[in-house]
């Protein structure tokens, strides 16, 4: 399978080559036009990502995290969830790189096979980098009316959130 899996991505663009000559489109400079346009979205959508890149450190670096979970506490207790987990679901709504550092964390504090460290897996891999993920695509496709997106993403992330604990807990 590996052999296999390492032929796939050449394979297809010798695929996508050939069907675009049989075509007869001028493949090279569809590529070299799609480039261009592809740097241009970077170019724009750069400083936002820089923005949130910031803002995500400047949290991490400051202690409003710690904050943030010694307020939820009660409620977090009853949840049984820990803060570590809390402060997870929130970074990964800005940041997926940030909160896999965050994840190897809790496998460092709480180890891997315990209800935090199944539930933090479980929550990464069912919930969305929703301010990334917003703030990227519509301001790609220049959209300034994001109309029920947040609310609808913050639902899918409480609902992915929920599920994962109690996986989590039935896995136990």
């Amino acid at each position: 399978m590996a052999a296999f899996s390492a032929y796939i991505l050449p394979v297809v663009v010798i695929l996508i080559v050939v069907y675009g000559v049989r075509a007869k489109v001028k493949v090279y400079d569809t590529f070299v036009e799609g480039a261009k346009e592809g740097l241009g979205i970077v170019a724009d959508i750069l400083p936002t990502l820089a923005g949130l890149m910031l803002a995500v450190g400047v949290l991490r670096a400051s202690s409003a995290f710690d904050l943030l979970g010694d307020v939820m506490g009660p409620l977090l207790d009853k949840l049984h969830m820990a803060v570590e987990v809390f402060t997870l679901v929130i970074v990964k709504m800005f940041s997926s790189s940030a909160s896999t550092g965050l994840l190897l964390d809790i496998y460092k504090n709480y180890g891997t096979d315990s209800y935090n460290g199944l539930a933090a897996s479980l929550i990464l891999s069912s919930t969305e980098t929703i301010f990334y993920t917003m703030s990227v695509y519509f301001m790609a496709a220049k959209i300034t009316k994001t109309r029920y997106t947040l609310k609808g993403a913050l639902l899918a992330t409480a609902a992915g959130t929920g599920a994962s604990m109690v996986l989590a807990g039935l896995m136990m």
